[in-house]
């Protein structure tokens, strides 16, 4: 069985090699990868359909190799190991991966005999295994008012981009009203409108709470930037 191990970290490229041997002696070759674009070559080359992919790597992150390991091979098993638990990753994640592939998203922290339950559970036997903090983004989710729907969601990466509201509605096929209401219940859902003893921005200040909890994050901005540059790209055609 062949691994390919996508890690920017040489500590922690060196720490996942030593549980991989130690979890998976059916493990024969361990490939490396320290970013995205290679860890897409890579497979492609080798033919790998196993994988530990870290998330956040310049030169293509996690969720963006992914989804074109996803995209060539859709039975590659792909197990996700990051520092970070933000909800704007996790929403990645859902957002590409394929019907009855297995996945799992494990956090660096986590202990030694979680990550190897892990690594067997994802990479061998093709389940499904999610850490603690996926969980409660689910329950949130599940809570109408705790969690944003994925128009909400939309709406607000193109906000954050610096979209006004007739754009936002021209890109997202929506009426003016319908962008202009979404984003009265981010407001409402973000906490900005409890500020309102206080004079501000709400549009700055609602970037500000997605940043801070976590709905949003660089990689997240980066990629709804080249999705608002492709999109204006083909509606200039």
């Amino acid at each position: 069985m062949k691994v390919l191990l996508v890690e920017d970290d040489q500590f922690h490229a060196s720490w996942m090699e030593k549980m991989l041997a130690d979890a998976l002696p059916e493990v024969s070759e361990i490939f490396h990868a320290r970013n995205g674009a290679q860890a897409e070559l890579e497979a492609r080359l080798l033919s790998i359909h196993a994988v530990v992919m870290d998330l956040r790597m310049e030169t293509r992150n996690g969720i963006e190799a992914a989804r074109t390991l996803w995209q060539e091979r859709p039975e590659t098993r792909i197990l996700f190991w990051s520092n970070y638990a933000d909800e704007a990753y996790l929403r990645g994640i859902a957002a590409i991966v394929p019907e009855d592939s297995a996945y799992g998203y494990v956090l660096k922290t986590a202990p030694s005999d979680r990550l190897k339950l892990a690594l067997r559970a994802v990479l061998v036997e093709g389940q499904i295994m999610v850490d603690r903090e996926y969980h409660r983004l689910q329950r949130r989710q599940a809570t109408p008012w705790a969690a944003l729907d994925d128009s909400e969601f939309a709406v607000l990466l193109d906000l954050a981009i610096g979209l006004q509201d007739k754009l936002i509605a021209e890109r997202r096929g929506m009426s003016l009203r319908t962008v202009q209401n979404r984003l009265l219940t981010l407001y409402d859902k973000l906490g900005v409108d409890a500020e309102d003893s206080v004079p501000l921005n709400k549009r700055v200040r609602a970037l500000n709470r997605a940043l801070v909890t976590r709905i949003l994050n660089i990689e997240a901005l980066e990629a709804a930037q080249r999705d608002f540059d492709n999109w204006c790209a083909t509606r200039r055609r």
